[in-house]
């Protein structure tokens, strides 16, 4: 339950705020739990990317392929 207990929100800024509790509660539940993964995720390139690793920038061209 979410109780407002200080000053007065509009319903979009109750709306904006409730939207961000609920991204962050589905992030938590989307989290590994540890367990193996099944094989045919061992070769799955998205699960090794880096997201943001496409960035402008100086020697930006090497961040495309080598881990930091």
């Amino acid at each position: 339950m979410i109780k407002v207990v200080r000053g007065n929100p509009t319903p979009e800024e109750l709306a904006a705020a409730l939207a961000v509790v609920r991204a962050r509660a589905a992030a938590v539940t989307a989290e590994p739990s540890g367990a193996p993964l099944p094989p045919e995720q061992w070769s799955d390139p998205g699960r090794i990317a880096r997201p943001g690793a496409l960035r402008p920038g100086p020697r930006s061209w090497a961040r495309t392929y080598w881990p930091s």
